[in-house]
């Protein structure tokens, strides 16, 4: 019985070993013909160094569930229609591992660079949407809404015109407020956080 629990270890060492050869997954969803080196590209288009030809906005994602470390998607999210989006969401969720990090860039609202492309689909993509990819607050905020299962904490920032960069940080918080244009691209940052269950909440 020892040999057969030493040998189930070793196994199990080995195994992960194997794992940890292969190294970090990292997929560059919607790469188009830019994907980095170390990244698995992911596009709808069969351009050079795409790895998977498919869509992440209808597709079931050729991964295990969190097995991915790490992702993004840089204009890619503004071409999937509203419904594709949650499911972008949803299998992004499924395959990171718990602490995994995505990502997001995307064109912001205000600009002309959201509406100019015919190939962007409406709505574009805004801040208030990374609300809803967090499980507790649709709970409060949008219990009628069951299509989302991902449960993502998010964070955003922008990138400005570049006649606002040698401006003041006041001003340009006033001109991402009130100026059209001001604001180029919307950056978000969603993660992936394990939260405790209800019942280890109330033990502590």
């Amino acid at each position: 019985m020892a040999e057969l629990e030493e040998l189930k270890a070793r196994v199990a060492e080995l195994e992960k070993a194997k794992e940890a050869a292969k190294g970090p997954i990292r997929l560059d969803i919607g790469c188009g013909k830019t994907k980095q080196e170390g990244w698995v590209g992911i596009d709808v288009i069969a351009f050079d160094g795409v790895d998977h030809v498919m869509n992440a906005g209808t597709e079931r994602w050729p991964f295990e569930d969190g097995s991915v470390d790490e992702a993004k998607a840089s204009h890619f999210l503004e071409h999937l229609k509203p419904d594709e989006r949650i499911h972008f969401v949803n299998e992004l969720f499924r395959v990171l591992k718990f602490g995994g990090k995505c990502q997001v860039i995307v064109p912001h609202w205000g600009s002309t660079r959201a509406y100019g492309d015919m190939t962007h689909q409406w709505p574009p993509v805004v801040e208030f949407w990374f609300y809803y990819l967090n499980k507790e607050w649709r709970a409060v905020n949008a219990p009628h809404n069951d299509k989302y299962t991902c449960d993502f904490d998010s964070s955003w920032g922008y990138s400005t015109h570049p006649m606002l960069n040698t401006r003041s940080q006041e001003f340009q918080q006033w001109a991402l407020q009130f100026y059209r244009e001001a604001a180029q691209d919307l950056m978000a940052m969603i993660v992936k956080t394990e939260r405790p269950k209800k019942e280890e909440v109330k033990a502590a």
